[in-house]
This record gives C-alpha cells, sequence and structure tokens, in this order.
C-alpha cells in the first residue's frame, strides 16, 4: 500500500477500500457495494441503539431513530445543572432517565475537589445522564428528605425513583461505574 492511502472499511459491506488522502474529504464511494465512505456509527447514550451517521451532517445535531435524543452533546448538555428546592421536582423526579444529584456545600474541601470530576463526567454522558448540584445549605428541604447527612454525597435517580447513593469523594472511575450502571438499566 502506498503511504499517501489509507483503508476505510465499508459500514454496508465491510469491504476494506484503498482511499487517497486527498480524496478523502469528496465523499468516496465503496467500489464493491457503492455505498458513502464517510458514514459513522454512533452509539445513543440514552438507549444504546447504533445510528448510522454521514460525517458532515455532525453539525446538523442528529438524533437517535429509536428513543429521538441527541447524538451529539453540545452546550448545556455537557455541564451540571444546578436544582433548588424549587426545582428538584421538575429537574431530578421528571426527567426521563438517570440523574446523579451531587449534594454538595461551598464550604466543603472534598466537594470543590469533586466538582472538576463532574464537570468531565458531565461533558461526557451529557445525552445520557443529567448531573445536577444541589447546594444543601441553601435547600435543606431536599437534603433531609434524602437524608443527607454527610457531603458529598451523590444521589444516583432513575425515572424519577432513588436506586443508590455514594457518600464521600470518591475517584472518577467508581462514579463512573455507577453512572454506566443505571445508563444500562434505561
Amino acid at each position: 500500500m502506498k503511504p499517501e492511502q489509507m483503508v476505510i472499511r465499508c459500514l454496508n459491506c465491510g469491504t476494506k477500500n484503498r482511499i487517497p488522502k486527498q480524496r478523502l474529504h469528496d465523499r468516496p464511494l465503496c467500489g464493491k457495494c457503492r455505498a458513502t465512505l464517510d458514514e459513522m456509527i454512533i452509539r445513543c447514550l440514552n438507549c444504546g441503539t447504533k445510528n448510522r451517521m454521514p460525517e458532515n451532517r455532525l453539525r446538523d445535531k442528529p438524533f437517535c431513530g429509536k428513543c429521538g435524543a441527541a447524538l451529539v452533546v453540545t452546550g448545556d448538555q455537557g455541564r451540571p445543572v444546578e436544582v433548588t428546592d424549587g426545582t428538584f421536582s421538575h429537574e431530578v423526579l421528571s426527567a426521563p432517565g438517570s440523574v446523579l444529584v451531587d449534594c454538595w456545600a461551598p464550604w466543603c474541601g472534598p466537594c470543590r475537589m469533586m466538582a472538576p470530576i463532574l464537570d468531565e463526567l458531565a461533558l461526557k454522558y451529557g445525552g445520557g445522564v443529567l448531573i445536577a448540584k444541589l447546594n444543601v445549605d441553601e435547600n435543606p428541604l431536599t437534603a433531609s428528605r434524602y437524608d443527607v447527612r454527610s457531603i458529598p454525597t451523590m444521589l444516583l435517580f432513575k425515572d424519577g425513583k432513588l436506586v443508590n447513593s455514594l457518600v464521600g469523594a470518591l475517584p472518577k472511575e467508581t462514579i463512573e461505574q455507577h453512572i454506566i450502571a443505571i445508563m444500562k438499566t434505561n
């Protein structure tokens, strides 16, 4: 194979195609089935369905063909949402799918340590899990309702029901395992 060529497997028939690198952006076709080779597979973070998507349509805000969830996370989807006693039922309990609520306080050192980890996870799982932040000093009703006695505490909800809670400053990998566990049950 010449160094200026690359091999692209057709997502339609599986044939390996050699394409010159300079022709890659010209929407090359498969030599066997004539399907375009610029398509990619995007797995939906909400339901897990594999969606075939042309690369040039990624900026068109594509949605999952099965459940309608956004396939590409942009804007506020990648950030934690601030919730209060007044907005908790609407933002968390009425939310379809999975929600992680971080119960924190501004004076808590471990809570501040967890903030960048939760920001990163919110960006990574923005279409599949809503990550919310609840300041327990300003919202004591919700904190007492869910028996939050120490912070940081993370409450994991699925379809409005509390399914798990994590207490303390935990490693990113541990939190991610729990997020994936509640996503799989969607």
